[in-house]
């Protein structure tokens, strides 16, 4: 069981973090060239159907990770277990990529224009970068890099 739940965590991490990483890196510098609200508007309508359920298999499957690895909740917060460190870097990542997309989808989306872009890129990367350290923080449990 452990072995399918890391399975499907690491293919929702691969969907989540490699959509944005192409986002950021291929899509994003050719709308911002183009001025081109639509073709952002299209590329979020398509990797929101795979996006977004990837990121909640992640979640789903890393706090039944991170519950297997420590059962006793209360201790997913005490600071002096090296372990916690991660989970509680994991969840603030979260908090951080869960705020900026709501913002995104409340305020910027609803309003996407030729002027607004770059609001626009300004949650894009962030969120990008919070996913790659998503997947390092998660390498590290596995390896123990970070601690």
């Amino acid at each position: 069981m452990y072995g399918l739940l890391l399975l499907l965590h690491m293919l929702a991490a691969t969907i989540w973090t490699g959509g944005h990483i192409v986002l950021s890196v291929v899509v994003l510098p050719k709308i911002l060239r183009e001025r081109s609200p639509e073709r952002l508007l299209d590329f979020e309508s398509v990797y929101e159907k795979i996006g977004m359920p990837a990121l909640i298999v992640q979640v789903v499957t890393g706090l039944i990770l991170t519950y297997k690895m420590l059962p006793d909740v209360s201790q997913w917060f005490n600071i002096e277990n090296p372990l916690t460190h991660a989970i509680i870097a994991k969840f603030l990542l979260l908090a951080l990529i869960i705020c900026f997309a709501v913002d995104a989808k409340l305020r910027v989306l609803p309003v996407l224009s030729e002027k607004n872009l770059v609001v626009m890129a300004w949650h894009i990367i962030p969120v990008t970068v919070f996913s790659v350290l998503f997947v390092v923080v998660g390498v590290s449990v596995r390896t123990g890099w970070l601690y």
